[in-house]
């Protein structure tokens, strides 16, 4: 890879940046991204190479959790540098030979995408030199209906990801944006979430004094309880 390519594969867009746009071959024919996924959540994913042991369990797992993201109103969508052959290849041996932690049989219905020039994998930051100049890393970019970037998280070759906690922020940035609160840490629905801080020294103190419906451990720091019932029926119903 030469100099120029090389500055451009470890660029990457920001959040709060439009997604980058692209046409692509995959597993489930051509897409057209992000366009084509306007009104839903995606989660946009690389892995380094087809036929590795981490990229298989983390395949199997997104596929037996395909159902919770689709409820959530958010389609799956993998990338490696692969060729299509490869990526068919890979996912019919997930299906007919493999079995992890009990999951078998899966099938990888969300489409993966061939990128062997490396071109779609440079324009997301795909490519990290200092790890790898030939494979992507474990790039994830969770991207609105809006085609607009929301959280990007990246990993390295050796380490798998926690889909359970991805399935997480789909969820806790759908609750931010319809309840227009924040998550604390180690937020799960059900449990309280944090209210915009008091916007003037009457409002701060009314909270002190206990008068509104919430808890408030200092002026600036108050959380709410949102029913787990009603946040999930308002997220898996839109």
């Amino acid at each position: 890879m030469d100099a120029q390519n090389m500055a451009e594969a470890v660029s990457m867009p920001r959040i709060g940046d439009k997604a980058p746009s692209f046409k692509a071959i995959t597993t489930q024919g051509e897409i057209n991204f992000p366009e084509q996924y306007s009104g839903s959540w995606v989660i946009l994913f690389s892995h380094p190479a087809d036929f590795t042991p981490v990229c298989t369990s983390e395949f199997i797992t997104f596929a037996s959790m395909a159902d919770r993201f689709s409820e959530a109103n958010c389609k799956l969508v993998g990338l490696s540098v692969d060729g299509l052959y490869s990526h068919i290849a890979w996912l019919r041996t997930i299906k007919e030979k493999i079995e992890y932690k009990g999951m078998k049989n899966i099938e990888i219905k969300f489409p993966l995408i061939e990128d062997i020039t490396m071109r779609i994998a440079g324009k997301y930051g795909m490519i990290q030199p200092n790890e790898s100049s030939t494979k992507a890393v474990r790039a994830v970019f969770v991207i609105d209906p809006e085609g607009i970037i929301r959280t990007i998280i990246y990993y390295p070759l050796s380490l798998g990801r926690n889909i359970d906690e991805l399935y997480r922020i789909i969820i806790a940035l759908q609750t931010s944006d319809a309840f227009s609160v924040s998550t604390p840490a180690n937020w799960q629905p059900g449990d309280e979430a944090i209210i915009p801080a008091a916007g003037s020294s009457e409002e701060a103190g009314k909270r002190m004094e206990g008068k509104q419906d919430m808890t408030c451990y200092d002026w600036f720091f108050c959380t709410k309880k949102i029913d787990k019932e009603k946040l999930m029926d308002t997220i898996l119903k839109k």
